[in-house]
């Protein structure tokens, strides 16, 4: 397939082919393949194309073999994000809102402490089997809780404060998730939203409804006088947000 590209376009197509993650890297550095690289590029290349953990290569392929949108999994690059981020603020406790198949709940999982421990919401009960398979290989089948069902059912039962709240589960639901699970999270805690573009839709699409909602739900958190936000353009949107201190 790479016979007769020169080195540079090789480097494209490999960043290209990838996967997922690395769109928005290869829309940015391979705006034309008419070009040789700037100085630079080749260094690039190792930080974005990152091995990747044997037991999330498997969820992965799992996942797409398995269920019918694939797409909704963090991936590679967005998962190795959300492992920094659990590693630098190191919580003691972690809701995820949306489990899907597992992928952000391991990657979450990496920076929990001793006895830290993540509470995840799935509304989909069929994907409980191959979530707790994976979980298991991963070995955290002791720091992970699986809750299936309405997450605005069960967000109000969690008799926790949590350290770090991802929401990644019906975007819809999002303005209701978040004023749910805010309370939930200390001062000083930290709330990831995903999706928050929406494909680029938020700014470009007025008819598409997920998307108004989301561009309400961004508003909301702007507005919000208890944080402090910041969208990350990385995917497809990742909201940061800290809850101030009280």
């Amino acid at each position: 397939m790479f016979r007769s590209l020169t080195p540079f376009r090789k480097a494209c197509a490999k960043v290209k082919l990838s996967g997922e993650s690395q769109k928005i890297i290869y829309k940015i550095s391979c705006q034309s393949l008419q070009h040789e690289p700037r100085p630079g590029f080749t260094r690039l290349l190792p930080h974005i194309d990152l091995p990747v953990q044997p037991v999330l290569q498997a969820l992965e392929r799992a996942t797409h073999l398995k269920t019918l949108q694939p797409q909704m999994m963090a991936g590679p690059y967005q998962g190795l994000l959300l492992q920094m981020l659990s590693w630098m603020i190191r919580p003691r406790r972690i809701l995820e809102i949306g489990a899907f198949t597992g992928y952000s709940s391991i990657c979450l999982a990496q920076g929990l402490p001793d006895n830290g421990h993540l509470h995840t919401i799935e509304v989909n009960d069929e994907l409980s089997s191959l979530f707790h398979t994976y979980v298991i290989k991963a070995g955290f089948q002791d720091k992970i809780t699986l809750h299936t069902g309405d997450a605005a059912q069960i967000i109000p039962g969690l008799e926790e404060a949590f350290d770090l709240i991802l929401l990644d589960a019906g975007k819809m639901d999002y303005p209701l998730h978040y004023e749910l699970a805010l309370p939930k999270l200390r001062p000083g805690g930290f709330l990831l939203a995903d999706n928050v573009l929406w494909n680029g839709k938020v700014v470009s699409d007025f008819k598409d409804a997920t998307a108004a909602v989301l561009r309400q739900f961004n508003q909301q958190v702007l507005e919000d006088p208890r944080v402090q936000s910041l969208i990350l353009p990385l995917r497809d949107g990742l909201m940061l947000v800290r809850k101030h201190d009280i």
